[in-house]
């Protein structure tokens, strides 16, 4: 497959059953007990922060942003980002996080944070959290809670409980402007 027969779009609804066949493909029943996983039940994620790949008119990976705060600061959540194993290992991830990190910087947002390795994200930016700083509503082992930072200042304002926006009272944290045109990202991200 050359990567000319990859598309890579905007997250729409009629995508959500393929993203969840790749999510249970790839995380299994295991992902709904992990920390990352009942920040995301608390709300909606940010569609238009949200992006596929396709192959074929087939979804073949994707990756979503959710809206988050903590204590006085807010940030982006992403995950899931899954890809199906036969298109591992082609750069269809790195792609599709390139897309979703410079959506986020178009945005406003400040700070994407994730649980993750950090051989795989660090080249993107992401960097471990300073230890205590963030809790997360499950167990998670310190060193794989990673933010990339795109604001100075922007993650040490994240501060204690990590939750989903929605389940905050003090309402949106995060005025995001609209994204901009899928083929402004792809030109930005290569």
């Amino acid at each position: 497959m050359a990567s000319a027969d990859v598309v890579f779009l905007p997250e729409a609804p009629a995508h959500y059953p393929e993203i969840e066949d790749i999510n249970a493909e790839a995380f299994g029943p295991g992902r709904f007990a992990k920390a990352a996983y009942k920040i995301r039940e608390g709300g909606p994620h940010e569609r238009a922060l949200s992006f596929v790949a396709l192959h074929k008119g087939r979804v073949i990976a994707s990756v979503r942003l959710s809206r988050i705060i903590a204590g006085e600061g807010s940030g982006l959540l992403l995950g899931p980002l899954a890809v199906r194993p036969a298109y591992k290992n082609q750069g269809i991830g790195r792609k599709l996080l390139r897309i979703a990190l410079q959506a986020a910087r178009e945005v406003g947002a400040g700070v994407v944070v994730l649980v993750g390795d950090e051989p795989y994200y660090g080249p993107f930016g992401f960097k471990p959290v300073p230890s205590g700083q963030l809790a997360m509503p499950r167990p998670v082992d310190p060193g794989r809670l990673l933010a990339a930072e795109l604001k100075k200042g922007a993650l040490a304002e994240l501060q204690g409980m990590v939750m989903h926006e929605a389940m905050s009272r003090r309402g949106p944290a995060i005025p995001l402007a609209s994204p901009p045109p899928m083929e402004k990202l792809l030109k930005q991200v290569g």
